[in-house]
């Protein structure tokens, strides 16, 4: 029985060593040895003295940021590719869902994910590479220069810096696999209506657009290896439309416009939206640097 289980083992792991000092992920099925703990490094090294980490083998390696809730669980949950390899960057992470710990609004972890691109992308032999960018924020909701400032510089930082830098990150390690890549980023109609209340997230997300915009533009000019979009899903019903009902109208004039459109059923569920996002990325007929809306067809 314990041979059994070992070559079950072999055939399922592969070993890495992780040159970057990413923390230690393990993706494959426990076998209850102490040499081979989940999250832990095995105790045997390479004669380089590089602690020898394990994953799965996988066709498909799928990043997804904010992948603890919202739109982002949702996609994390409507992955059609059977087997991959799915990773949550959060800080939170999810039941089920690899994770790898990172607070997106501290620049100093930037740096951390792209290292995890990096390390996980070389030499990668599978079919695809996708990552779904979701990680974001309203918090403040509230008039530029009324609420709090360290509240508002992070909200900038995550919502407007990190989806460039991290989508940076992901095309620089794209040059490490042979294998079509695809970076998706979760939009939102405020990147092109004015919502008192949201100036950083309607900049972020109308800043995140037009980089789409520009790097599918150079993607295309290279060879268009990696595919880059940007989607505005629609009106969710996820734990941020909950934050947007309750705020006053003082806060966010339009509040009750979102009131309504949960009085009346308009909310779309996560799930078909996820559905649909990914069934984009399926077909792949999309320009490279498309910036395109769900409610639009």
């Amino acid at each position: 029985m314990v041979f059994a289980r070992l070559r079950l083992a072999a055939r399922n792991l592969q070993c890495a060593r992780p040159d970057l000092g990413r923390p230690p992920i393990f993706a494959g099925p426990s076998l209850g040895f102490a040499s081979l703990r989940v999250g832990r490094p095995r105790s045997a090294s390479l004669r380089s003295g590089a602690p020898v980490y394990c994953r799965a083998v996988s066709d498909h390696l799928i990043f997804i940021s904010g992948a603890s809730s919202g739109i982002g669980l949702a996609m994390a949950r409507a992955v059609p590719f059977a087997g991959a390899r799915v990773i949550d960057i959060s800080r939170r992470g999810a039941a089920g869902v690899e994770h790898f710990p990172a607070d997106l609004a501290e620049p100093d972890e930037w740096r951390r994910v792209a290292d995890l691109f990096a390390a996980e992308m070389k030499g990668f032999a599978g079919e695809r590479v996708v990552f779904v960018h979701s990680a974001g924020t309203l918090e403040p909701i509230g008039f530029a220069g009324e609420v709090d400032a360290e509240s508002y510089a992070r909200e900038v930082l995550l919502d407007a810096a990190a989806p460039q830098v991290l989508g940076d990150a992901f095309l620089r390690a794209a040059s490490g696999t042979e294998a079509p890549c695809t970076l998706l980023f979760i939009s939102s109609g405020a990147a092109t209506n004015v919502y008192e209340g949201w100036s950083a997230y309607g900049a972020g997300k109308a800043a995140v657009d037009q980089w789409v915009r520009t790097a599918g533009a150079e993607q295309k000019r290279r060879g268009g290896r990696c595919r880059v979009l940007a989607v505005a899903p629609g009106v969710i019903e996820t734990a941020m439309q909950e934050q947007i009902r309750a705020m006053t109208e003082e806060a966010f004039p339009v509040v009750e416009r979102f009131r309504e459109l949960h009085r009346a059923g308009a909310l779309r569920d996560p799930a078909d939206a996820a559905r649909d996002l990914w069934g984009l990325v399926v077909k792949d007929t999309f320009p490279n640097g498309a910036v395109l809306d769900l409610r639009e067809g």
